[in-house]
């Protein structure tokens, strides 16, 4: 169960908690003991809620997905709903993607963002990431012209909270994707870029960018962009704690 999925049970269960109890006080039931009572009632609603049926069949997700007004991901039974996304967030994602779409534009590379999903076969996910590059054919997962399986390149943009979960457990699970060449983690409180490139068969090599450099080059693609395109009319200072909360 997620933790956006408690809270807003809590929250169901504490409006229910108080309307019966300002029934009670319109009644003349005010008793504390009484009062006692219906807590624990509601608590135990609340409680067989949270421990109702908390995992799902990709099928299921898929089906709840596409009535959703919001995305969710889906991780092994698990769904889990996406946070919104900072100014910063999408400037950059913005910024990178348009870049790869003019260089791309009369070779063999399709560039796709947030809007379309990811399935992971081997780890169970359905996932949204930031940017994704694709050599030659699309390969669509069960004809389904919103899913794809054969990414080359995924580029992530990562917050505070993300920044440990984009490193290790999503490149841990893109890592299985055969496909899968080179991946890129962008810092949107900083200047500063993570770049994880496939050498071999279980071998990647580790570059990082700062300050200090001028321009990211892509090791799997002909491409190259300045770390000022990258961060055009991004403003640290709009990156608050809120903001911070991105999930992915």
């Amino acid at each position: 169960m997620n933790e956006a999925h408690l809270r807003g049970l809590c929250k169901r269960f504490w409006g229910l908690y108080i309307m019966q109890a300002l029934r009670l006080e319109v009644w003349g039931y005010t008793n504390e003991a009484h009062l006692r009572g219906l807590c624990k009632r509601f608590w135990s609603l609340y409680i067989m809620q949270v421990t109702e049926k908390q995992y799902y069949s990709p099928e299921e997700y898929l089906a709840r997905e596409d009535a959703a007004e919001y995305k969710s991901e889906y991780i092994d039974g698990e769904i889990i709903p996406l946070n919104g996304k900072s100014t910063n967030h999408n400037q950059i994602a913005g910024n990178f993607s348009a870049a790869l779409n003019f260089a791309f534009k009369t070779q063999d590379y399709e560039v796709f963002m947030s809007d379309v999903r990811l399935w992971i076969p081997q780890a169970r996910i359905y996932t949204y990431p930031n940017v994704m590059i694709v050599a030659g054919e699309l390969e669509y997962f069960n004809n389904r012209t919103d899913t794809i399986t054969n990414p080359k390149i995924i580029i992530e943009v990562s917050s505070d909270s993300s920044e440990g979960y984009d490193r290790e457990g999503k490149f841990e699970f893109y890592r299985t994707i055969p496909s899968f060449e080179e991946y890129l983690l962008i810092d949107q409180t900083k200047i500063y870029v993570e770049q994880y490139s496939k050498t071999g068969n279980k071998r990647w090599s580790f570059r990082e960018y700062d300050v200090e450099d001028e321009a990211i080059a892509l090791a799997s693609v002909q491409f190259e962009i300045s770390l000022e395109d990258v961060y055009n009319k991004v403003k640290f200072a709009a990156v608050t704690e809120g903001e911070s909360a991105d999930a992915t």
